[in-house]
């Protein structure tokens, strides 16, 4: 049985089993970001970090047309400081931090931001009718950062390129081909098929999925990226072996450690 956490204001987050799912819950307005969203959805992923309930995490739009268009600007202060642009980063950094696998379910459009978002997460399921593009450029608007290093990877330099500066219209099927999506499914099956999806990851071994997700990010995310590898993951282990435990015991009793015990 789903169970609802309602303490958010733009968005829907439930657990279904090992299942987390996070719906953009603005259909109204093509579920765009607004500064409130990417702050709550920043917030869900670290209250996601700190439980073991689950272990796969799904982000979903709400409705059946869009994904996610992109953000809303309106409302900002009138600045150029960091208070005058929408904190996109905060919620896609929080994505990466995750040491759970996440599942993008494309239920629509998915434009702009929204394209960004999808490719963030670590694998995306769509249903067929969806469409993926990059608009910035005629809007006047661009995302240099990860809306470019993470596309290149995907689809290439030259295929990338073109994406950013043409701003064509792609379909599920034409994203599958670019290696951009994982999976295209029929409209009507897009929530099963995801469930599916997600379920087959949970039954891998969760710190195995964690090492791996760490790793792939470790390329771009620099000494933050290497961080995480070394402090959440390796850390964590090395505290459980008799090397380290000899360490400490020897530093709280004041004698010299006994070496027969290191690399055990």
């Amino acid at each position: 049985m789903a169970q609802e956490t309602s303490a958010y204001e733009t968005i829907v987050y439930e657990e279904d089993g090992p299942i987390g799912t996070i719906t953009l819950n603005r259909p109204h307005d093509g579920n765009m970001f607004t500064v409130a969203m990417c702050h709550e959805i920043r917030d869900v992923f670290n209250v996601i970090r700190r439980e073991t309930r689950t272990r796969v995490i799904v982000v979903t739009g709400a409705g059946d047309k869009f994904f996610c268009i992109g953000g809303r600007k309106e409302g900002m202060e009138d600045t150029l400081l960091y208070a005058g642009v929408l904190p996109t980063l905060e919620m896609y950094e929080a994505i990466e931090k995750c040491q759970k696998p996440v599942v993008a379910s494309v239920n629509g459009f998915a434009v702009g931001g929204g394209n960004v978002l999808q490719m963030l997460c670590d694998c995306t399921v769509a249903k067929a009718s969806a469409i993926f593009r990059q608009v910035g450029p005629m809007m006047g608007s661009f995302d240099a950062g990860y809306g470019t290093w993470y596309l290149e990877d995907m689809v290439g330099k030259k295929k990338a390129k073109e994406i950013w500066f043409r701003n064509p219209k792609m379909t599920a099927e034409e994203a599958l081909s670019l290696g951009l999506i994982n999976k295209v499914v029929p409209d009507d099956r897009l929530k099963e098929e995801t469930r599916a999806f997600a379920l087959e990851i949970a039954d891998r071994g969760a710190f195995a999925l964690a090492s791996v997700k760490a790793a792939f990010n470790a390329r771009h995310g620099g000494v933050s990226g290497l961080s995480r590898m070394a402090h959440d993951l390796l850390l964590r282990t090395y505290l459980d072996t008799e090397e380290h435990h000899e360490l400490a015991a020897s530093m709280a009793e004041k004698r010299k450690p006994d070496p027969s015990k290191f690399g055990h």
